[in-house]
């Protein structure tokens, strides 16, 4: 069974929700990313999203884009978050691994050799924000003749569109919770209620709402109306407040100890 499967099938055993964070791997550096990846798992993430660096994140607001400028300049390929996920897993980690990404990059190395690498590596899943639903066909037969979920993401636009991005979806649905990039919001979009109800009535697997998301209280109000919650930019912008703690490619404890304490509060656990 694909690890995203089996992780939220666990969730649902126990009545809770999957915390999933979004990380920049390459910010600060490979080193403190692989330690990072661990000290989430120790504070209780179910899932993890692996940021590739790319130049231009069109879903992507200032604080990702910032990391993503810090990790392309020590030329962070989607092979080094690949490798990162590998030594993740060699050193003892559970966690089902998605990696997030847009399309040239994958386009550039191949399909087939890209989701074969994913496969060799245990990584369960891909998202590809500018990959639309018309243009996924081969990418998702490629994908699943290795056992990799494409998941898709699905904004708040026509309720005809949403059922047919939902209705067949693998892994999970990535719903967005309001137009534009990703970034820290004190609000969201007043329907997203009924929005999360749409996709949740076609969709035949678990969703997760994601998109500025920043703190306990956020959580758990989408604790109540989806499967699980991504946090990314405010994950991001705590590493960022925290580089003093990761010098000479090493994590320092402060700074892991940091970063641990914050995924710990949004889970709405004590470790």
């Amino acid at each position: 069974m694909n690890r995203i499967d089996q992780r939220f099938a666990e969730l649902k055993e126990r009545g809770e929700t999957a915390m999933i964070p979004f990380l920049t791997i390459g910010d600060p550096s490979l080193e403190a990313s692989l330690e990072l990846i661990l000290e989430m798992e120790r504070a209780g993430a179910d899932l993890i999203e692996l940021g590739v660096p790319y130049s231009d994140p069109l879903a992507d607001g200032p604080v990702i884009q910032r990391s993503s400028e810090r990790a392309l300049k020590r030329k962070i390929s989607i092979f080094d978050v690949i490798e990162v996920a590998r030594k993740a897993r060699s050193r003892g980690s559970k966690l089902p691994f998605i990696l997030f990404t847009y399309y040239n990059p994958v386009l550039q190395i191949g399909l087939e050799r890209i989701f074969q690498t994913m496969q060799e590596n245990e990584i369960s899943g891909i998202i590809i924000p500018d990959l639309p639903l018309e243009e996924d066909s081969e990418t998702r037969a490629i994908a699943e003749a290795h056992g990799v979920h494409l998941i898709p993401l699905v904004a708040p636009t026509s309720n005809e569109r949403v059922k047919r991005i939902a209705a067949g979806a693998r892994g999970f649905v990535y719903c967005v919770s309001s137009l534009g990039v990703t970034g820290e919001r004190a609000e969201f979009f007043g329907g997203i209620e009924d929005f999360l109800a749409t996709v949740r009535e076609a969709a035949q697997v678990p969703i997760v709402v994601g998109f500025g998301i920043s703190n306990r209280e956020q959580v758990q109000r989408f604790e109540k109306l989806c499967d699980g919650v991504v946090v990314g930019s405010a994950i991001v912008r705590t590493i960022e407040d925290a580089l003093t703690h990761f010098e000479n490619d090493a994590a320092h404890p402060e700074g892991l100890l940091q970063i641990r304490n914050f995924v710990g509060k949004l889970k709405g656990s004590d470790n």
